[in-house]
């Protein structure tokens, strides 16, 4: 396969993938905070935003199962069918989850969430898939616009649930059946027929012998997960809550969403083009350094009014860009020994960790107040940032010994 031809269909699969998933954000929030009540937010009398919680938190409990073994299944599979299956499945997860909006059925709402999650873990698939097929400058770029992709889909899904919400809302979701359904198409164009698996190990037996969890026995592998999951805990605190934060503080509803996300994408995107440029210096210092920018930005949302608020949110997606311009690609060149697919997949879980965690304790902590959880967001972030200084230091003295006793 041509490398421009690869490229766009990771990136096509990445934009389309994204779309789907970023659908609910501006739609639940009205559903479960504007105080009209439907079946979806009196579930067993329960509070509307534990539901609220729990609802975020269903689809990226999917997504850490998915990002777990998908990402080591396909460096076993092969990258095409396992994105073929997925690209399917998650369609018919989108269709269920129309049908659970029309019925108001909380119960089905969290299956389809769940199952379209499971599947929609195959980002590590497509990030693998570049990561194993390219390298250098033209690797680190790819990754980047892959990113790029991914951002360009949490635009666009929030756009589209804003402004098709009038005709229902369940529409947003039976477009995003269509969509996924074209890039299934397209990606089996695309991508080269590969050989039949000579594997005789059963699916079960590679998910529970090879999943990225494994990759945590090692030291370096293992910080890795410690300081990812800080910071995209503090990531996620905010892209799960800062909708929330919209509703209760300058009141929007889901075309405001959609707006200020649209906004906050439009800036994350156009930073990616920035963010795959080469550049001097260690790369783990500098994404410290965009954390802790990151952090300061969360802390500005909990802790303004509503104009620094949306100014916060929009500008979040400088630092975020480049922090994930430059840690997927440093993660491929210095652990790509240990399988491209099990790397970027432990990424994607921690990622997905992440928001389960965020969820189940945003869940309570908005009960008091929105801006707790945006608060501790920010903590988790900064400490991140400050504990990559920590963990380069460490790695460098032991290069310098390895190389010393070469």
């Amino acid at each position: 396969m041509k490398t421009p031809l690869l490229i766009s269909a990771a990136c096509l699969l990445a934009l389309l993938s994204t779309i789907g998933a970023a659908l609910p954000y501006p739609i639940l929030p009205p559903l479960f905070a504007a105080g009209v009540t439907n079946g979806l937010n009196s579930f067993l009398g329960l509070p509307p935003k534990l539901l609220f919680g729990l609802a975020l938190m269903i689809n990226p409990l999917g997504l850490l199962i998915g990002s777990a073994l998908l990402g080591p299944m396909s460096d076993r599979y092969g990258r095409r069918p396992v994105l073929l299956v997925t690209l399917y499945g998650a369609a018919a997860g989108h269709a269920i989850t129309a049908c659970a909006l029309l019925f108001e059925s909380y119960p089905l709402f969290i299956a389809a969430r769940f199952f379209t999650g499971l599947l929609e873990g195959n980002g590590s698939v497509a990030r693998a898939m570049l990561a194993d097929r390219l390298d250098g400058d033209l690797r680190r770029k790819a990754l980047s616009w892959l990113n790029g992709a991914f951002y360009l889909g949490w635009l666009a899904g929030p756009l589209l649930a804003g402004f098709t919400l009038v005709w229902g809302v369940a529409t947003p979701f039976w477009i995003a059946v269509a969509l996924l359904l074209i890039t299934a198409v397209l990606v089996a164009a695309a991508l080269p027929a590969e050989a039949p698996s000579d594997a005789t190990t059963s699916w079960w037996q590679v998910a529970r012998d090879r999943h990225a969890l494994n990759l945590l026995r090692e030291p370096d592998l293992r910080s890795l997960f410690i300081v990812t999951l800080a910071y995209t805990s503090g990531v996620t605190a905010f892209y799960e809550f800062y909708p929330l934060w919209l509703v209760e503080v300058p009141g929007y509803g889901s075309q405001g969403i959609a707006w200020t996300t649209a906004g906050l994408c439009a800036v994350m995107t156009a930073t990616t083009v920035f963010a795959g440029r080469p550049f001097k210096g260690e790369p783990l210092l500098r994404a410290r350094r965009f954390a802790f920018a990151t952090a300061a930005l969360i802390t500005l949302l909990a802790a303004g009014n509503a104009n620094i608020g949306i100014a916060a949110i929009v500008l979040f997606g400088i630092p975020h860009s480049f922090y994930n311009g430059i840690v997927p690609t440093w993660c491929a060149e210095r652990f790509g020994a240990h399988g491209q697919g099990a790397v970027m997949g432990l990424i994607s879980t921690t990622f997905c960790l992440a928001n389960i965690l965020m969820a189940l304790v945003g869940a309570v902590l908005t009960l008091i107040d929105t801006r707790l959880i945006l608060l501790l967001g920010a903590a988790l972030t900064t400490w991140s940032a400050w504990r990559m200084g920590g963990w380069h230091a460490s790695m460098r003295g032991r290069d310098k010994l390895q190389g010393a006793l070469q």
